[in-house]
This record gives C-alpha cells, sequence and structure tokens, in this order.
C-alpha cells in the first residue's frame, strides 16, 4: 500500500467515543472520549501505516456561513451518552469539555499534530488540505461526516467512516447514491441537509435528481447553475414538478452551495496561513513522563501509555 497521510474531523471522531464509550476513571468521572479517541487513533495507525497524521478540531464554526443564513447548524441535537448506564448523567456539557481538554492535552504531549483554526470549521481546513496544501498526497479523512463525500477522488482521497467501519471511496458513493463524488454537493444543495438546518427543493433526493438530471450521473462536474438553467428549458415542455420546483426556488440551491463547498473560498487569508504553517511546521514533542502524569493525576487506569507512544513513533520516522 502506497503512504497515506491520514487527517481526523476530531470533534466528529471524538463525540462518536464520547456518546458510546462508557469508561469511567477512578476520579468518578466519564472518560470514554478520551480514551475512545486515543484508542481510536492507535488502531488508525496500525491498520493504515500512515506517513503522517494530523487532527484537525473545530474553530467554533464559521461566520462567514453564519452570516450568509442564520439558521445554519442552529437546530442541532444535543448528544446523549447512549450507553452510560447511570440514571442520571450531571454536567453533560462540561464532562465533554472537560475530556475534549483532557484529549488536546494528551495528544500534545504525544507529539501527534492537531490543527485548530479560530472561526473556522474543521470540513473547510480539511477541504483546504485536501483541495489545495496536500492535493498531490494520498489522503484517508476520519470521519462520519457526509460533507466529505465531495472531497473523495479515485485512487487519491479516501474516507474512513467510524461509523459504518469500513473504507469509502468514489465507487461506493456512486452505489449508494446514483451520484458520483464529482456531483455529490452540487446534489445536496438541492437535497438540503437537515442535520445544519439547511433547507431543500420539495421533491428532491438523490435518487430523483439522478433520473431527472442525468447530467448529475456523470463524473464530469455540473454545476448548480447549470442545473437551474436545464430546469427552466425543461419546465417549458415538461410538467414534471422538481424543474418548476427548482426554478421557483432557485434561490436555495444557490445559498447551500456557498454553504457546503469546501474549498478555500470560506478561509480569510490570515486562516490559510496559519494551516499552512501548522503543516509546514507540526509540534512533534513528544513528553510520555508529562503524559504519564496527567493519566495517574486523573485517574486513568484504562489506557495502555506505552503500547499508545509505541504506535505515535511510527509516523515520525
Amino acid at each position: 500500500m502506497s503512504s497515506n497521510i491520514i487527517l481526523i474531523d476530531a470533534l466528529n471522531f471524538f463525540m462518536r467515543h464520547f456518546a458510546a464509550n462508557p469508561s469511567v476513571s477512578d476520579n468518578g468521572l466519564h472518560i470514554g472520549g478520551s480514551v475512545g479517541f486515543l484508542k481510536g487513533v492507535q488502531l488508525l495507525i496500525d491498520n493504515f501505516h500512515p506517513e503522517k497524521l494530523y487532527v484537525i478540531w473545530e474553530g467554533g464554526g464559521s461566520a462567514r456561513r453564519r452570516s450568509i443564513y442564520k439558521g445554519y447548524k442552529s437546530g442541532r441535537r444535543p448528544v446523549k451518552l447512549n450507553r452510560f448506564y447511570e440514571a442520571d448523567i450531571p454536567d453533560t456539557v462540561g464532562n465533554r469539555n472537560y475530556q475534549i481538554n483532557l484529549t488536546t492535552k494528551l495528544l500534545g504531549l504525544s507529539g501527534i499534530p492537531q490543527l485548530y483554526v479560530s472561526d473556522c470549521e474543521a470540513d473547510d481546513v480539511i477541504g483546504y488540505l485536501s483541495k489545495n496544501k496536500l492535493k498531490n498526497e494520498n489522503l484517508i479523512i476520519v470521519s462520519s461526516d457526509k460533507d466529505y463525500y465531495q472531497l473523495l477522488e479515485k485512487n487519491r482521497v479516501k474516507i474512513w467512516s467510524p461509523g459504518q467501519k469500513k473504507i469509502l471511496t468514489t465507487e461506493s458513493v456512486r452505489e449508494r447514491f446514483g451520484i458520483p463524488a464529482e456531483n455529490f454537493c452540487v446534489a445536496r444543495c438541492f437535497c438540503g441537509d437537515g442535520s445544519d438546518g439547511l433547507p431543500g427543493i420539495k421533491g428532491a433526493g438523490f435518487r430523483t435528481l439522478s433520473k431527472r438530471f442525468p447530467e448529475l450521473t456523470k463524473e464530469e462536474f455540473v454545476s448548480v447553475e447549470e442545473i437551474i438553467n436545464i430546469s427552466r428549458k425543461r419546465s417549458e415542455e415538461s410538467k414534471v414538478k422538481l424543474y418548476h420546483q427548482v426554478v421557483a426556488d432557485s434561490e436555495i440551491p444557490t445559498m447551500n452551495w456557498k454553504l457546503m463547498n469546501l474549498d478555500a473560498v470560506n478561509l480569510s487569508p490570515y486562516q490559510v496561513e496559519k494551516i499552512n504553517y501548522k503543516i509546514d511546521t507540526p509540534d512533534r514533542k513528544m513528553n510520555k513522563i508529562n503524559f504519564m502524569r496527567i493519566l495517574i493525576r486523573e485517574g486513568v487506569k484504562v489506557f495502555d501509555a506505552d503500547k499508545f507512544f509505541m504506535t505515535a513513533r511510527s509516523i515520525f520516522n
């Protein structure tokens, strides 16, 4: 297997473990998010043998997106600890923040590079890296978020889905949705995205779009504007509701493209500069003694630090 660079959508990866791992420290605190995250990173390195690995955190959300649409991500449901076996879970948000802080500290001492860019979403950073800074590298994006499907490239960019526990490729996305990765984001602009609070065109789904717009099923990119123009022409000759609905609500997919497309467009020059600096000059100092001290202080005994450091060293050679 050729060398890979792993890009971890950190909050997405963390929340899966936070919600599913019931581990508790000797201090009586839920620590499943931190322990699961570190074990998950270790497993990724063991399975994929990457040349490099970067952990990319949310930076407080995109101010630009919120300025375009105030409803962006406003309806997110609270996370539940679905495998925590106590009747009452005190201060879930506080515990989540505690574990994220603990995770970032431990990662910092392990030498694994982390990226955090203020007012910037992790998917924008990963989108920029995939299309620009690391455009000639083989990448594995680690996330269960469908937003990244648009970044898939044959033989170069793959996605490891922690939820599905498998590698996703351009072929698997086409097989599931009937639309290739090249046009996946365009199709989503018409479908909308309920998880982010984004509206869609009434009656628009992936299978319907692929039937009414065969242009989207090809590997050549088709823009939102082109689909809208095609709808205008076809609506003059056809009674198909979708064509007329697209024309009537054309501002919806146009807005969604600005919100869904992952590239440097949603990043400021300062943010791009910071990302480039982090990639070019990663801090890879390992401090196993302090790592162990934190584990002892926090009462974490369900984690093998020796094995983790041995694994982490393999990506610094």
